[in-house]
C-alpha cells in the first residue's frame, strides 16, 4: 500500500472530518465569545471604571487591557466547553442507565 492509498483511506475515516468541522465551528464561536467580550463586556468594564477605552489601561509603559480582554475571552470559552462536557456527559450516563 502506498503512501497515496494509505493517505487517502485516513481522509476517509469519520475522525478527520469530525476534527475539521469541530475546527471550523470553533473557530466560528471564537468570534462570537471575541464579539461579547470586545462590545459588551469590555464597554461595561470601561463605564464602571470610568475609561475611555480599555484597551488603553496602561501601568508605565505596559498596556494590559488586551490582556484583560483575552483572559475574559478564556475564561467564557472555558466555562462553556465545561458546561457542555457535564452535558454530554450526563447525556452518556443516561443512555447507560437506559441500556441495563
Amino acid at each position: 500500500m502506498g503512501f497515496v492509498s494509505e493517505f487517502r483511506e485516513f481522509i476517509k475515516k469519520g475522525n478527520v472530518i469530525d476534527l475539521a468541522v469541530a475546527v471550523l465551528i470553533g473557530g466560528a464561536f471564537q468570534k462570537i465569545v471575541d464579539s461579547i467580550v470586545n462590545d459588551i463586556i469590555m464597554p461595561i468594564i470601561a463605564f464602571i471604571g470610568n475609561f475611555k477605552n480599555i484597551e488603553s489601561l496602561a501601568a508605565g509603559p505596559f498596556t494590559y487591557g488586551k490582556l484583560i480582554a483575552s483572559l475574559l475571552n478564556f475564561v467564557i470559552i472555558s466555562a462553556v466547553l465545561f458546561i457542555l462536557v457535564k452535558a454530554i456527559n450526563r447525556t452518556k450516563d443516561v443512555i447507560v442507565k437506559d441500556k441495563e
